[in-house]
């Protein structure tokens, strides 16, 4: 057994955790408010990573601006797809087939707009939270994954509190809990949308400005993050949000876990069996709403 360093494998799972909890809170939103399998968030999180390279060449490598630029070009990304896969469909037949071929053909010409707008070669970000390690109890932390932690559970908090306070904030928990009951007392589904879709894609242009720090910006860097974050929605359960955020830490520590005993190319195949025997058992996921059907 290889020696294991448990504070950088701790570290490692929190910032995992941190960043697929963003993706998995976004995917399990859209799908428990709007009925729809957004395939292309994963296009989301690669506009969000080219819109913060972007602001970082031409603006400033300041973190705030670039942690900005990307959560607000994903926040666009995110209403481009809600008027073009949601709205014109939501009230044809099988919406949900409908959305789901309609997102993924968006995700696959989105990748090929990319590829052809900036080529096929990848980009970095600046440091955002320094590069001098953080020395605390004897244990040597790295900047860059305490800050992806940090920022990453204050915008979850901040998104719960606001949808928990907030008047549309309301109308989205409405919208997931009976959306035909919404409908009758007035809340608009299209507007509701539209916020939904503001907000989780904004959730996702933060993901993708932090796992850049690790990793790098391509027109084809949102297929794994797409991924992970659908493998921890559906163990969580689709739609339940409390058991997305659990699924986050579990598949963030197993991640971690498997990197450091067996290598980065056992993750995947960790995570999927991880996923097949919670469903075995739990076939609704940890807490969610799997099985339940929506016309």
């Amino acid at each position: 057994m290889p020696d294991i360093d448990l504070s950088f494998v701790l570290l490692s799972a929190l910032t995992l955790a941190s960043i697929y909890g963003l993706l998995a809170l976004g995917v399990s939103i859209i799908w428990s408010s709007l009925g729809m399998l957004n395939m292309a968030h994963g296009l989301t999180f690669t506009v969000a990573g080219y819109g913060a390279a972007l602001a970082a060449t031409m603006i400033s490598d300041n973190g705030a601006v670039v942690l900005g630029a990307g959560m607000a070009a994903g926040m666009l990304s995110g209403l481009f797809i809600c008027s073009v896969a949601f709205i014109p469909l939501h009230d044809k037949p099988n919406f949900v087939v409908r959305s789901l071929i309609a997102t993924l053909a968006l995700s696959l010409l989105g990748s090929q707009v990319l590829l052809w707008a900036f080529g096929p070669n990848a980009r970095s970000l600046p440091p955002l939270f320094g590069s001098e390690p953080v020395v605390l109890l004897g244990m040597t932390l790295l900047p860059d994954k305490l800050g992806a932690i940090g920022v990453a559970a204050a915008l979850m908090l901040a998104t719960l509190w606001w949808m928990k306070h907030s008047r549309t904030g309301l109308e989205i928990r409405a919208m997931m809990q009976n959306p035909e009951g919404a409908a009758l007392v007035g809340i608009g589904l299209r507007s509701t949308a539209m916020a939904v879709m503001a907000v989780t894609g904004a959730l996702a242009g933060l993901a993708a400005v932090l796992l850049s720090q690790t990793y790098f910006v391509s027109p084809f860097s949102g297929t794994t993050p797409l991924v992970k974050g659908l493998i921890v929605a559906l163990c969580g359960g689709l739609g339940s949000i409390p058991g997305a955020l659990l699924a986050a830490a579990l598949i963030g520590t197993l991640e971690a876990l498997t990197g450091a005993l067996l290598g980065g190319q056992y993750v995947l195949m960790t995570q999927f069996m991880f996923v097949i025997a919670v469903l075995i058992v739990r076939p609704r996921g940890i807490a969610g709403l799997l099985d339940h059907t929506r016309e």
